[in-house]
């Protein structure tokens, strides 16, 4: 059999590519930040070649730690599980997830069976109320949220960075109440989602109107619903481009070339303690090291 490293480096290895950090990942393992260096640099002794950058307070793997992260990930997991079923321990595993809907439906749920594969024994109960951070404590394990800000007293990790847009009907492109420039917003009513409230300010900014000003703004707390209103030609949406082209809505264009930062970004967020538990990081994990992943290589 061939020489395999030691599985306390594999481990470590894993941790860190996982966590992005060596503190966080010596918690996780109850070893000291030296401890588990030393078990790295093992491992990169041992295939030859250095397999992360190591930055200011954080590390990210390089392509070659890459590449054997994508190949010894799911191994390691397998082995876990395989070590469970050994041992009667498998259990079913819940994981209580708030999440904003839209976000469920155009980029969770095409996706899951991908993590139920991986992780049969894992059911989520998916839960779609507002104030998501403000409920961490009250039965909910983790979060899914858009905003400008996660309070540093959680764990938080910003799942993308996205540019508002405005969103509207085909049909608003033509007839003599056409809307072809931003200027003519000021015969408009425009939709706003109550966790983006200041979307259209922002862009109106950006774009050198600070005085803009539309005939109306409506609010919603669904983003489903404003993009429904706005493919029915009843408004112009501000929202995300990736709303737009998660949507598949063919009535539904980006009216003009103007794109924002947004200041408002998805995030995951949890208790600190949480991380710790089983469901909350298996989902962790995949939402970051697969389903992140799997967006980008497909966008491409």
């Amino acid at each position: 059999m061939r020489r395999l490293p030691p599985l306390t480096s594999i481990e470590a290895f894993v941790q860190v590519a996982r966590r992005g950090s060596v503190k966080a990942a010596a918690e996780a393992l109850s070893l000291s930040s030296p401890a588990l260096s030393r078990r790295i640099q093992s491992l990169e002794r041992f295939v030859g070649h250095p397999l992360f950058e190591r930055r200011h307070q954080s590390v990210h793997l390089n392509p070659d730690g890459e590449r054997l992260m994508a190949e010894i990930g799911p191994a390691i997991d397998a082995l876990a599980l395989a070590m469970e079923r050994a041992t009667g321990t498998v259990e079913v595993m819940r994981l209580r997830l708030a999440i904003p809907s839209l976000f469920a439906s155009q980029r969770l749920m095409p996706k899951l069976p991908g993590l139920r594969e991986l992780h049969p024994d894992l059911h989520i109960d998916i839960d779609t109320g507002s104030n998501r951070l403000a409920r961490l404590d009250e039965g909910l394990d983790a979060a899914i949220a858009i905003t400008t800000e996660i309070d540093p007293s959680l764990y938080s990790r910003r799942i993308d960075n996205n540019c508002v847009i405005a969103i509207g009907s085909r049909a608003l492109q033509a007839g003599p109440k056409a809307i072809r420039s931003p200027a003519d917003l000021a015969g408009a009513t425009i939709f706003l989602h109550r966790d983006m409230p200041e979307s259209f300010a922002f862009w109106r900014d950006a774009i050198g109107m600070p005085d803009l000003q539309p005939a109306a703004i409506d609010h919603f707390d669904s983003g489903q619903l404003i993009l429904d209103a706005a493919a029915q030609g009843l408004g112009v949406a501000f929202m995300l481009e990736s709303h737009l082209y998660g949507s598949g809505d063919e009535r539904l264009v980006r009216l003009f070339d103007h794109k924002v930062e947004s200041p408002y970004s998805y995030w995951f967020a949890c208790r600190r303690s949480a991380l710790k538990r089983r469901p909350v990081r298996i989902f962790h994990d995949w939402l970051f090291e697969r389903l992140l992943k799997e967006e980008v290589r497909e966008a491409a």
